[in-house]
């Protein structure tokens, strides 16, 4: 590489460095998440620590708290910064990564002895690292917007999550060994040790980014008139209204999400090779349907994206209700990883669309926060609605959630990359 190019953050070479340490960053963070998965892992050693449906439900809910809520909070810091790397890497060590260690710790100690205190401790820290990976997130996907052009981030995030999912695989199915081949609780012990490794591993790739500097910097504003100036933002936008709402309805539908591994687990008494196997049906569910919705983003757009992931949602949540024999679980999980990997790639990347640059973060912390509310109350109603109505009232409510969401992004929302951005009065 010349001297002008090494010095030229644009130049070809820089942006296939950055493409390919990002690629690192989310698969390995996607790797370390899915060793301990939210939805099949995770709800299982909570069952074993107390036999409450709402911790279960708690799982989704601290963790959505977590990421959501602050970043509307660190948004207008993040927009003060000319450098956004530096805060990333800050926050995204002792507090995205470090929780995963101290869970592992925490369940080897106190499982058998105090389950109270383990769980305890592993639902504290489950909402330490999400809460650090949203105070985050505004100036991560800013960093994301600035080294990686609009034309391949959906190719980058379909990529890097793909790859993500093909290494949990291998992951998924050392997850089956591991519960059966260990004693309880040193298995689940050891599943967040290797996670935490992993996150280790991703935290390289973020560390290697060659960031430029942002062209445009907000001045200094205090936190009360940036907040009195949010309302203005939502007035002047009515397509972004109407994505959130659609949001929103389709959040709902994902209070079950956590649920079809309990459900399923009750129904068909399920070992732990049959939910390594589960997790590695997710994780290649997301791996292949990654790189489809990449592609789909990056040449239609990331609205019907997010259109389908919501109608596939309502689809998973049917079938495992409707399943006949343990077999049928894998459709559904099929169904839920094609769900989540839809809302992975472009979720935030739709978002970036609703925005003029310099308000990126802004857009990314006002939607995330203003989602938290749902993304907490969702599953602590689907737990409620487990314990007091059952797993089959559960599953209608939470399809006729993701299909109502599903229709009202399709026909009322208007593709932002095909709209004028909104001009501020």
């Amino acid at each position: 590489m010349t001297a002008r190019a090494a010095t030229d953050l644009t130049a070809p070479a820089n942006l296939r460095w950055n493409f390919t340490v990002n690629l690192i960053d989310i698969a390995f963070i996607t790797l370390g998440i899915s060793l301990v998965s939210r939805d099949t892992v995770l709800p299982v050693l909570i069952s074993t620590l107390t036999d409450s449906n709402l911790a279960i439900g708690l799982i989704a809910a601290l963790y959505g708290m977590g990421i959501y809520l602050p970043q509307l909070f660190t948004a207008n810091f993040t927009e003060r910064l000319r450098y956004k790397k530096p805060f990333v890497m800050l926050v995204g060590s002792v507090g995205e990564r470090l929780p995963y260690l101290l869970m592992g710790i925490a369940v080897w100690l106190f499982a058998v002895r105090a389950p109270s205190v383990a769980l305890i401790l592993v639902l504290g820290c489950l909402a330490l690292t999400g809460f650090s990976a949203g105070a985050a997130t505004p100036a991560w996907y800013d960093l994301i917007a600035k080294v990686i052009p609009v034309q391949r981030r959906g190719m980058w995030s379909g990529v890097s999550h793909g790859i993500g999912a093909l290494m949990a695989i291998f992951g998924a199915l050392l997850v089956g060994r591991i519960l059966d081949g260990l004693a309880y609780p040193n298995n689940f012990a050891l599943l967040f040790g290797l996670a935490f490794l992993a996150t280790c591993i991703s935290f390289v790739g973020l560390a290697l980014n060659r960031e430029p500097p942002s062209e445009i910097v907000k001045a200094r504003v205090s936190t009360r008139h940036y907040f009195r100036q949010l309302p203005d933002l939502l007035r002047a936008n009515a397509n972004y209204r109407r994505f959130f709402i659609s949001r929103t309805v389709i959040l709902m539908g994902a209070m079950a999400n956590g649920f079809l591994i309990i459900y399923g687990r009750e129904r068909f008494v399920l070992d732990g090779a049959t939910i390594g196997l589960l997790t590695a049906v997710l994780v290649a569910s997301q791996a292949v349907m990654s790189l489809v919705w990449g592609v789909i983003g990056d040449r239609a757009g990331h609205k019907i994206v997010l259109t389908c992931a919501a109608f596939v949602l309502a689809l998973a949540a049917l079938t495992t209700l409707l399943a006949p024999s343990p077999g049928w679980l894998i459709l559904s999980f099929v169904l839920l990883g094609a769900a989540s990997s839809g809302d992975a790639v472009s979720g935030l990347n739709i978002i970036l669309e609703f925005a003029a640059p310099a308000d990126r973060p802004t857009y990314i912390g006002l939607t995330n926060t203003l989602l938290a509310p749902t993304i907490i109350v969702a599953p602590i109603l689907g737990g409620w609605l487990a314990t007091v109505a059952g797993f089959p009232t559960l599953l209608v409510i939470a399809t006729a959630f993701a299909a109502t969401g599903g229709m009202l992004l399709a026909l009322w929302v208007q593709e932002p990359r095909r709209q004028p951005l909104p001009i501020k009065t």
